[in-house]
Parts: C-alpha cells; structure tokens; sequence
C-alpha cells in the first residue's frame, strides 16, 4: 500500500470513527433516556383511549413528588384511587394547593391522565415520543460541543498534546548528549521524508520507554519521547522508535488519532455530567439516581470509546512497525526497542494518557483490559514476532540463526518490487524513505559547519540562514546590492549573522539548500507570525532584485511559504474539492508546461516532453490534450498548485505520475528540473525524500 492509498485509508477510517461514534452516541441515548423515565416515576401508556401528559406535566410531577413526600404520606388511605375531577382539595402530590379538578389520578402509586381506563393501564408502553426527544436533542447537544470544544482545543496541533502529558520542548542550545542525538535523529529522518523537522518534546519525568507522534498533519507534527527511552535505548534502538513514529506522520494515522481524542471527549463528557449530579444531590433525590445512571451509562461508553480506540489503531501499529524497519533496513533496532520496553515497561504517570493512549509506541497505560480485544496497540509478541521473523513462545524470543530467514522478513516489510520504471519508482518513494535515502542526509549533514548547525537552530540564526539562501552566489557585485538593500531594513546584528552564514554556506553543496531551509523550520516556527510574514516579504524583495525571480528561488520560495503555512495560518485545513480530473485539467497542463521548459530549451524537446506527461493522465485523449503546451508564469504556477493541492489523493498519484513522466523522459534530469519536480510534490503535500545521484543515474539507464 503506497502513500496515496494510505491517505485514502485514513479518509475512510475517519468516516468509520464517526459512525462508530454516532452509534456510541445512539446506544447512550436510548440508555439515559430508559434511565430518565424511571428517574421521573412516570410510564407513559399506549393507545388510543389513553391521553398523554406533555413533558413539562410530567416534570411537575417528578419535582412535586420530591418535595412533597411528607403530603404523600398523609394520603395512604386513599392509595387506591384518588380523582382529582371535583373543585374541593385534597392530599397530593402538588401540595394542598392544587385543586382537585387536576387532570391526574393516581394508580398504584403512579399518575396517569384521568382518561385513561384501566384496561390501558394495565398495558403501560415504555415509549413517549415528547421525552425520547428531549433527551435525544439534550444527548446529542451536549456529546456534540464536548466533542467540538476538544477538537477546537486541539487544533493549536501536536504541541497541546505533548504540553498536556507534560513534556517540554527540546531545544539543541539546552539538550544533553542524549538530546542531541534524538535531535539528530529526528532531523535526518525528516529530510530523508522529505517533511519539514518536527518539534521533538521530551517528557522528562517519564522514566518508562514511550514515544508518540501528534499533530493533523506533517506541517504541524511533533514527536514526544520520554526520558526513559534517552536513557534505556541504544541508538539504533531509538533510530527504530522514530521511524516507527515517522511512519504515523506519513500515513495520515496523527490528525484520525486527534479526531479520535474530540469524539471520545464527548463521551467522557456524559460519565463527567453523572459524577456531578452524584455529588450534588441527596440519595433521596431523584437527581441522585439518575446521575448514577449516567456514570454507568458513561462507563459503557467509554468502554465502546476503547473498542473503536482498538479497532482503529491496532493494524496501524504493525504498519508502522513495518515501515520502521524499511527506512531503516535494521529489524533488530526496533525489535530490540520492543523487547527492552517489555522488561522496562511503557506505562505513563499523566492523567492525560488514557485519553492519548492509542498514540503511543507502546501501552501507556501499562494494561490492556481484556486482553486483545481492548488493547490499543497489539501484543509485543506479536509485534517481535513479525519483525524478526521468528517464532515467540513463553514469552521468549527464539532466534533463529539464519540471517537469510531475517532479511527475507524484513525485505517482506519494506515491500520492494523489481522491473518497475524510473517514474513509477519515483511515485512510490512519496511518502516513504529507503535506507539509501536516510543515508543520503546524514552524509549531507555531515558537510554542515558545527557553528551552522548550531545557529540554524535558534530563531534569529534560522533566519538569518533564510536570508542567506536568497543571496546570488554567481554576481559578486548583484549580491553587495542585495547586502545593501539588506542593510534598509535588518539590524547590524542581524546583519552580521546573515555575513557569518554566507561566510559558511558559499561553498557548500548545492543540494544543501532545500535540506537547510527544512532544518530552520522547528526554530522559524516559534517566531510570531508578523516576523514571518516579514521574512517572505524580505525574500522576495531579494528575489526579485534583479527584475525577475530565477528558477532556484522560486523553487525556494514556494517551499519555504508551504513549511510556514501551519504558523500563518494555523487553523486552515485543506479540504478535498476535486473528485475527477475534468476539474482541474487547466491546471495540470499547467503545471506540466512548466516542468517540460524547465528540463528543455527547444520548443519540439517541450512539447514532446509535456504530451508524454499530459498522456499519463487518465481520460486524457488526443482532442483533450492541446498540440502545443500552454502558457504559464512563475506568478500564476502557485494558483494552479493551489487547485492541485485540492484535489483527492487518488488524482494526485496521476498528476505526480504525469509529473515524473514529463521530468524523467530524457537522459538529462538537471538539478532545477529536479528540484521544481520536487516543490511541485511538496505543495501538493505529498511528502518526496531528495534525490539522490546513483537514483539519476538509474533513472538515466531506465
């Protein structure tokens, strides 16, 4: 399963998880509403000759019958039959007040309509259309806005999550040895994704092994690990516990896990509503017992919330386990990751866990109740067992000798397949990191200056990094012009970062640059978001210095303003809009255009290149797709991206395969055609690792 039909699986499970809730929420409906008619001591009456009470009547009742016990009892002698039809008073349940030409009579201790016979008060129905639908408007109002409230709350992305089970953001200026290296591990891996470098959050007083990704989506992911895995875990080990947690950013699994947590607040929130009506009412109020029953009724709910909690995430963790030993081709990190958090334990001391629990690497509620059937994560017998490859029994992990029965089970995982083409390997890497991929950063990052690497992370280094990006390397004397136009509007210490880093970037790789802007993103997002927008604007202003923006900083540009999109505008979600491909075609051509220029000088190598492309899409024919490519700028190509970014994950697998047909038809893929190709990728969120040379060369021979 690639990256697009897991997007598309975690749209389907989303629609799952909020049937299940809705029936969650009907089940506890007809519970609080069998629970309401017996807390009022009323049983309303079928048939025709029967007349029924209206809702306020029969609230009246239940409170008069409260306070007026003490009337009640001074009418036993009457307890057969009282009518209340004549215009003298008597004992009931209204008080000596109420006339006795009331609408009521008393049976057996209960009141019914006067003109109801005996015969239909023998067949009482449970069923009252008017109470059924307050009850039903009341439940479903109220487990609505608790649920709404939470998601809301959790919209400030995966940081309110972490701060909630106490963990404290990890900065490189403050972390130990240990930190440092979940920092380095955590930066590889996201530039290996392609994904800007997420927030890492260490719980500090969590000595137990645990980790967990949260947000709604890469741009707003932070991963959270406790204390206990820096200090239990060897490097390999937590180098497995991440790319376990990676896998959930990729696949869509954090913003199905926040929709879980807002639903599953809704019903909390019923369990919450009888703890109070308990602790506020006598036993001898009526309010006493149906706040009893909404406390069971909740804990029936919180126990279905579990199930769904199970249903939803148990596969996805022996997926996640799988892709974790893909990216990294080392089963025994993982693995030994799992047998350690077996003899250690996973369990969280937060008060929030419960509600977290399914997001965790392991159990962190230290149980499962019932065994499997309520357990959000699977046995980790089983989840050794299928990463090695070997059988578990008694709780021991049996070896087997042969590393070829290893390596067959891990290259089962990493799902690899021969005989396919450069552009459909390339479609397949989206979403997804090979080892050589993971490799390829570490070897990039190795290059950086220690200084470099220690400034990009604060805020004010990162940005000067930025500004450094945007500085032409070519024209010495167009860059003391930038410098200069630099000088109008950043201060002299700013200024003299922005010196210091060009100072070490000058010489450095090329392919440096889009994995720098992504290394800055964890510092730039803490700035406020005036800053941000100041920095674009600076940007450009650099870009463009010269009259025109050159295909690099465009390049740039469009990438930096996607990683900073979570930050501007923290509450935009990007819906689906575009179902078929007849929407968008405009814009597909559009952008196709402009990856065939960006590879071609000559008119007849564009054309040919943009008609293979155009041809990969499906239903294109040859009246639908035009002779020559359309028009485009750098100015209009974002709109046309934007559209793209709208559209379902299944059409954008054809667009990004139409995309790497056009790129990859001839034998010259130039590092500005590559790097468009992958800014393309990247505002379409689909998340690409850099490409890789001995990958072109492949690509070349295919």
């Amino acid at each position: 399963m690639n990256f697009f039909e897991q997007q598309d699986q975690a749209r389907k499970s989303t629609r799952l998880l909020v049937g299940l809730f809705g029936l969650s929420v009907a089940a506890m409906t007809g519970c609080i509403y069998l629970a309401a008619i017996v807390s009022m001591g009323v049983s309303p009456l079928s048939g025709s000759s029967c007349k029924k009470s209206s809702l306020p009547e029969l609230i009246a009742i239940v409170a008069s019958r409260s306070s007026s016990r003490g009337s009640l009892s001074r009418s036993r002698s009457s307890r057969s039959t009282s009518s209340f039809g004549s215009s003298s008073y008597d004992s009931n349940p209204f008080g000596s007040r109420y006339p006795r030409s009331s609408s009521f009579e008393r049976h057996n201790g209960r009141y019914y309509s006067a003109s109801c016979s005996e015969s239909s008060i023998a067949a009482r129905s449970w069923f009252h259309p008017q109470i059924l639908f307050w009850v039903t408007l009341i439940t479903s109002s109220v487990v609505g806005m608790a649920s709404l409230y939470k998601v809301n709350q959790l919209k400030g992305g995966g940081a309110i999550i972490a701060q909630e089970l106490g963990g404290e953001l990890l900065l490189s200026e403050t972390a130990d040895a240990q930190g440092q290296q979940l920092l380095n591990i955590v930066e590889e891996m996201a530039i290996a994704a392609g994904i800007p470098v997420p927030y890492v959050y260490l719980l500090s007083h969590e000595t137990e092994i645990n980790a967990f990704a949260a947000g709604f989506d890469p741009k707003d992911a932070v991963i959270g690990v406790t204390r206990g895995s820096l200090e239990q875990l060897t490097r390999d080990e937590l180098q497995g516990v991440i790319g376990h947690e990676f896998s959930h950013i990729l696949n869509g699994d954090m913003g199905l896990n926040i929709k879980l947590m807002g639903l599953l607040h809704g019903i909390l929130f019923v369990y919450i509503a009888g703890r109070v009506l308990c602790s506020g009412s006598s036993r001898n109020n009526p309010a006493w017992g149906f706040g009893l029953a909404l406390v069971g009724i909740g804990s029936m709910g919180l126990l279905g919330g579990r199930l769904i909690q199970s249903a939803v995430s148990r596969q996805r963790e022996f997926l996640a386990d799988a892709s974790a030993v893909q990216f990294t081709r080392n089963p025994s990190g993982i693995a030994g990751a799992l047998e350690k958090l077996a003899g250690i334990g996973s369990r969280l001391g937060s008060p929030h866990a419960q509600a977290a629990s399914h997001m965790f690497f392991g159990n962190a509620m230290g149980f499962a109740w019932a065994g499997d059937m309520f357990a959000t994560h699977p046995s980790l017998l089983k989840r050794i067992e299928k990463i090695r490859g070997v059988r578990v029994s008694g709780g021991a992990v049996q070896l087997q000798t042969s590393s070829s029965r290893i390596r067959s089970g891990m290259m089962g995982f990493a799902g690899t397949s021969g005989g396919r083409s450069a552009p459909e390997q390339m479609v397949r890497q989206v979403g997804t990191v090979t080892p050589e991929q993971y490799a390829h950063p570490q070897g990039l990052l190795a290059q950086l200056p220690e200084s470099l690497r220690s400034v990009i992370r604060e805020p004010q280094g990162a940005i000067a990094t930025i500004y450094t990006l945007f500085l032409h390397s070519e024209d010495p004397a167009f860059r003391d012009q930038q410098m200069q136009q630099l000088s109008q509007t950043a201060a002299q210490e700013q200024l003299a970062q922005i010196l210091a880093c060009d100072t070490d970037l000058r010489f450095l790789d090329p392919r440096l640059r889009l994995p720098l802007l992504d290394l800055a993103i964890p510092a730039l997002r803490q700035c406020p978001p005036e800053q941000l927008q100041s920095l674009l604007k600076g940007v450009e202003d650099l870009a463009i210095a010269d009259g025109e923006w050159s295909m690099s900083e465009f390049v740039l540009f469009l990438v930096l303003q996607r990683r900073l999109d979570a930050v501007l505008f923290p509450h935009r979600e990007t819906l689906v809009q575009y179902q078929t491909l007849d929407q968008i075609l405009p814009d597909c051509f559009a952008v196709l255009s402009a990856l065939a220029s960006a590879g071609n000088e000559k008119v007849e190598a564009i054309a040919y290149a943009f008609r293979c492309g155009a041809f990969k899409l499906p239903g294109a024919t040859t009246q639908l797709v035009p002779d020559v490519p359309p028009s485009w700028s750098l100015a209009t190509l974002p709109q046309h991206l934007e559209r793209l970014r709208q559209a379902a994950p299944k059409l954008k697998q054809s667009i990004i395969n139409a995309c790497a047909h056009t790129v990859l038809l001839d034998s010259n893929v130039t590092e500005q055609e590559a790097e468009l190709l992958r800014a393309v990728t990247i505002t379409l969120d689909c998340p690409i690792p850099p490409f890789l040379n001995s990958t072109r060369a492949s690509k070349s021979a295919a």
